[in-house]
């Protein structure tokens, strides 16, 4: 058979998987052979970066920093409160370092503490590949990992309510997008908990009471994998005008509600958080020690608020917005500042940008309907309660956007 007849013949046994995105090929089906050392190096890495990323987050939800670093950050002063607000559970039960793999190992390029997708791909559609083809799945046993961390995300922020009836646990998204609403599925019946799932339109929030399922019982847990906070925020009743958003982070913080990803997990999505630490690290401050600080300086890129630098050096930078998702707004310049690429998108327009050193993803022949086609490579590492845990590769532009392949991969 073609390659285009086994790839039909092994997806769509998987019919709740999104194997065509856009009207074409997303998942690939050739898998990525790769050496054991390098599923190795990607979790070493994964834990290194982590570490110095959650403490500091730990600096950031500090009481006492200052309101203007967080502006800096991107972040309105009405989200001030929310940010800082503490919970038991880990910076993220669920988030994606995105990294470039050079000759010098990986280097973060973001981290998508908050709302990260590529889960179902990296912690279910792998295995199956890899026992496809005869090969070791690099993820093996990621699967029961992300079922322990979700059960006890769910638990521990329903103990932080200090409630006693059973918990009403509720799993939400956009009904209308396929990748969201089948993650956020898998998440669901992943956990084994008694729970909902109900479409983010049908939610009901009362102000200063508490957020309601459609049969008008009070939710205890909201899992919202995939629906960033900073969009949360944007949300205004059409009838009333009032900031309905806003009001559900207060719910949070008045203890009436329970979310997941928690608050922190929003404060390390802002990329303005790797300008922090690279700004520390440049000052050798004593908030790191000597070897986060060698940690820094082998996996994180010189990263600003301002391009000056990069111009005066006549260094390669991107620019992105420090919110934002599928490359969408981010612009690779030149060591002149000419423009050399840009995605086509510009909805994150309107947030504040960072400045980052320019580092080619690495680029890689695979099979896919088209032939054999030249791509590039990026990794993304998720951090599961802490701790690196499943992998997966994207290949397509030079910027990743929403239109490149997920490209399984297999230990030789």
């Amino acid at each position: 058979m073609s390659y285009i007849e086994q790839r039909k013949k092994f997806y769509e046994k998987i019919p709740e998987f999104w194997a065509d995105m856009y009207g074409q090929e997303y998942a690939l089906y050739s898998p990525f052979f790769i050496e054991k050392e390098v599923a190795d190096s990607v979790k070493e890495f994964g834990s290194r970066v982590s570490h110095i990323l959650f403490k500091t987050a730990e600096l950031l939800q500090s009481q006492s920093l200052e309101n203007e670093i967080l502006r800096l950050l991107g972040f309105p002063d009405s989200l001030f409160s929310f940010l800082r607000f503490h919970t038991e559970l880990p910076k993220t039960v669920i988030g994606r370092i995105d990294s470039i793999e050079t000759l010098d190992g990986h280097k973060v390029m973001e981290f998508n503490s908050d709302t990260p997708t590529f889960i179902y791909e990296c912690f279910k559609i792998n295995g199956l590949i890899s026992e496809h083809f005869g090969g070791n799945d690099p993820n093996a046993g990621s699967e029961e990992e992300l079922k322990r961390a979700v059960r006890s995300a769910i638990l521990t922020s329903y103990r932080g309510l200090k409630t006693s009836h059973s918990p009403n646990i509720v799993f939400t998204s956009h009904d209308d997008n396929i990748e969201d609403k089948e993650t956020v599925l898998f998440l669901k019946n992943l956990c084994g908990f008694p729970s909902q799932y109900i479409p983010l339109d049908q939610l009901i929030i009362r102000k200063n009471e508490g957020l309601y399922d459609t049969k008008g019982k009070k939710i205890d847990v909201l899992y919202r994998q995939t629906f960033p906070i900073e969009l949360l925020i944007q949300d205004k009743d059409i009838a009333t005008d009032e900031e309905i958003g806003l009001q559900l982070t207060a719910l949070v913080i008045q203890k009436k509600l329970a979310i997941v990803n928690p608050p922190s997990a929003f404060l390390l999505q802002s990329k303005a958080v790797l300008a922090v630490i690279w700004g520390m690290h440049e000052e050798r401050a004593a908030f790191f020690t000597e070897e986060e600080h060698e940690w820094i300086g082998q996996y994180f890129l010189p990263t600003y608020l301002e391009p000056d630098l990069f111009l005066k050096n006549k260094e390669m930078f991107v620019q992105k917005p420090v919110f934002g998702r599928e490359g969408d707004t981010v612009r690779i310049f030149d060591g002149e500042g000419k423009l050399l690429d840009q995605d086509k998108h510009k909805t994150y327009e309107h947030y504040v940008s960072v400045y980052q050193k320019y580092v080619p993803l690495p680029k890689m022949n695979f099979d896919s309907q088209k032939g054999t086609i030249e791509g590039h490579r990026m990794t993304g590492t998720f951090i599961i309660n802490g701790r690196p845990s499943a992998f997966g590769y994207r290949v397509g532009n030079r910027i990743t956007d929403n239109l490149s392949y997920y490209l399984p991969s297999c230990i030789k």
